[in-house]
């Protein structure tokens, strides 16, 4: 596992609206989960290219059960979008940072359109702490990455940075795990899509 892994991401210097598929904001209330979503969830995960007709063989329940509850998450913001994730490394920027950012007073917006002018920057985060901003970004080299650091200094929002360059990945992004605790647990009859994988 390398550190590009973090999480799904759109190159942004491409044109992101041709490659990003993201499901509509539509109703954001927070989903109830129950054994079946999991599964469907992590037949998903598993077998990215299932369409649902394989994603019905694989969780054992008919195909109209498994295209509503797909559409319900879809509603719900569960499933947040059908984005490829790239591996940035294999596209040649294999040198990562996490930056903390402390900005000027009410800058918040202003530094998320700086932000995402600088191709370099591929997620960014306001948080609590010291910081206010919490980035990762990625560049080809360490010059490139020195590159993408300056830029981000040189913003009208940035008060004061801080860098922290990536060695390798500990615990790649990951989502299952968490969904996991979620399902109930001792029930003393498990369900068919239990044993689908």
């Amino acid at each position: 596992m390398n550190c590009t892994t973090i999480c799904p991401l759109v190159l942004d210097n491409l044109n992101s609206s041709e490659l990003t598929t993201e499901v509509p904001a539509m109703s954001r209330t927070p989903a109830r989960l129950d054994e079946l979503d999991l599964a469907i969830l992590t037949a998903m995960h598993e077998y990215q290219k299932a369409g649902i007709l394989e994603l019905s063989r694989r969780t054992r329940v008919a195909r109209a059960t498994v295209q509503s509850r797909i559409a319900r998450m879809e509603e719900a913001g569960v499933i947040a979008s059908y984005d490829p994730q790239i591996d940035v490394t294999a596209a040649g920027f294999d040198v990562q940072a996490f930056v903390t950012l402390e900005i000027a007073q009410g800058a918040l917006d202003a530094v998320s359109a700086e932000l995402d002018a600088i191709p370099g920057v591929l997620e960014a985060y306001a948080t609590t702490g010291s910081g206010d901003v919490l980035c990762r970004i990625g560049a080809d080299s360490h010059a490139g990455l020195q590159a993408v650091l300056l830029s981000i200094d040189k913003t009208s929002s940035v008060v004061r940075s801080h860098s922290v360059v990536v060695l390798s990945t500990v615990v790649a992004h990951r989502t299952l795990p968490l969904l996991r605790t979620l399902a109930p647990s001792g029930s003393s009859k498990a369900p068919a899509y239990r044993a689908a994988h």
